[in-house]
């Protein structure tokens, strides 16, 4: 395949040639390849016209969540399904963050779960994030086993059913900065959340606009604080902030970092972005959309996380994607919002809702958009330069954007097995017309042309970028 005329777009350059693709690696970029000179045994099966394209790395979607059950319920999402979803969105790669497994279970059992969960059903190439439900010295052990199966990242929960107390995650941290692996960290204040939550219940005040109420900024942004302070401790162990959703929390992490602290990497979804907190000030089933948490915050705090991507203190938009169905799974919360499945869809929506609100709109550049979208997600968590960009040797990821596009973003208009998006209406300019997975053209127009269980297993290695 030759990509011809395109618009070329990494997080360093920006520049007008062509890319040939062998045996789905990038092989060759130039100012103009020649279509009719066959090199050895290459034969020319495809050209693709990128005039007045963009041509950039695919999206890199380092935050998932395909398969979840949380018990009360299961993500309608499969690695079918997501993957689609994802690739009609102009993404090639994510890294799933596993569901919890049963008490006292080994590290390896939801990953050899999950294995089953994908193979054979993505079409786009995925990794998984270990998850640490509680600490022995076996889940310790495995930390480093698990090096060579290609996780060499982990998750854990600072609230939620099996949450990790302080001292669990000392020695989580401990021995991830000895094994040069990332904490990924969900970050909220347990016992603050609790008593918030059952004010609310104790008092029979449950309605679904209380719920941004029981998770306060406050619960977040401590936890953070107390987290970097524990990896500080630790030798300056890494740690990933996931979902970032307000500007105290960034405050917090910048304060860290101007203090000398190393390993500190921050994550922010569209949702903290476009969204605000008056959207739970609607009626119930409209409010019931955006029960995620961390939850919506207030236009200020929008504007707070943005100023973080312009001056790089937030590495990484990944989705949070978890979603329910608004009329099915959700409607557990309609008259108790503790009840409801928390989450939202957002896998297909993130490459053209940043690169309208983000490229089109002029609050970045293009160089950035890639670096916040595929490169630097591809550094940290150790696929860079496999992928994450377009150069000689790496995988032909590629996304095509026409820049000129313009799409209203409908839910009968995407993949995402769910029956809303919290984007309904958006108006977006620029949007992926190609999506090119290892040198396969899988998406065009709009229409998924793959196979399912294409997608390969990311054997990710420990990240030569920050270690």
């Amino acid at each position: 395949m030759i990509i011809k005329n395109g618009l070329i777009a990494t997080a360093s350059d920006i520049f007008k040639g062509d890319i040939k693709i062998s045996n789905g690696i990038v092989t060759e970029i130039s100012e103009n390849i020649n279509c009719s000179e066959n090199n050895g045994n290459d034969e020319i099966e495809e050209i693709i016209d990128a005039t007045n394209l963009i041509v950039a790395p695919g999206g890199i979607d380092v935050h998932t969540h395909l398969n979840l059950d949380v018990e009360i319920a299961v993500a309608v999402d499969d690695f079918y399904t997501g993957t689609v979803a994802a690739a009609c969105g102009g993404t090639t790669s994510i890294v799933d963050h596993i569901a919890f497994g049963p008490k006292n279970c080994s590290l390896d059992y939801m990953v050899n779960k999950y294995h089953g969960y994908a193979d054979g059903m993505a079409v786009i190439d995925y990794g998984f994030h270990g998850v640490i439900q509680h600490v022995d010295d076996d889940v310790l052990k495995k930390m480093e086993t698990l090096i060579g199966d290609g996780i060499t990242s982990y998750k854990f929960y600072m609230t939620y059913d099996y949450y990790l107390n302080d001292e669990e995650i000392s020695k989580v941290l401990k021995r991830a900065g000895e094994l040069n692996l990332i904490c990924t960290v969900h970050p909220e204040n347990h016992g603050l959340v609790s008593f918030a939550r059952n004010q609310f219940i104790n008092s029979d005040d449950v309605k679904v606009q209380n719920h941004g109420k029981s998770r306060p900024l406050n619960c977040e942004a401590e936890a953070i604080n107390r987290v970097l302070m524990m990896a500080n401790t630790l030798n300056n162990a890494p740690i990933y902030i996931v979902h970032l959703s307000n500007g105290k929390g960034l405050e917090i992490i910048n304060l860290a970092k101007e203090k000398g602290q190393k390993n500190i990497f921050t994550e922010t979804c569209p949702q903290y972005l476009f969204l605000d907190e008056s959207l739970y000030e609607q009626e119930t089933m409209e409010a019931l959309k955006y029960t995620m948490s961390p939850p919506l915050r207030d236009k200020e705090n929008n504007d707070l996380l943005w100023k973080g991507i312009i001056n790089n203190q937030i590495d990484v938009i990944a989705t949070d994607h978890c979603p329910f169905n608004l009329n099915k799974e959700k409607l557990r919360g309609k008259d108790d919002f503790s009840k409801c499945p928390n989450g939202a869809p957002g896998v297909e929506t993130r490459i053209p809702l940043l690169f309208s609100e983000g490229v089109s709109k002029k609050r970045i550049s293009l160089n950035k958009f890639v670096d916040i979208t595929s490169t630097t997600p591809a550094k940290i968590f150790g696929m860079y330069p496999k992928k994450g960009t377009i150069a000689v040797g790496s995988d032909a990821d590629i996304i095509l954007i026409d820049p000129n596009k313009k799409v209203t973003i409908k839910k009968e208009i995407l993949h995402e097995n769910v029956d809303y998006t919290p984007y309904e209406n958006f108006e977006v300019s620029g949007y992926p017309v190609v999506t090119i997975s290892r040198g396969e053209v899988i998406v065009k127009d709009g229409d998924f042309i793959g196979k399912k269980g294409r997608g390969q297993f990311i054997k990710r290695e420990i990240s030569k970028e920050i270690f």
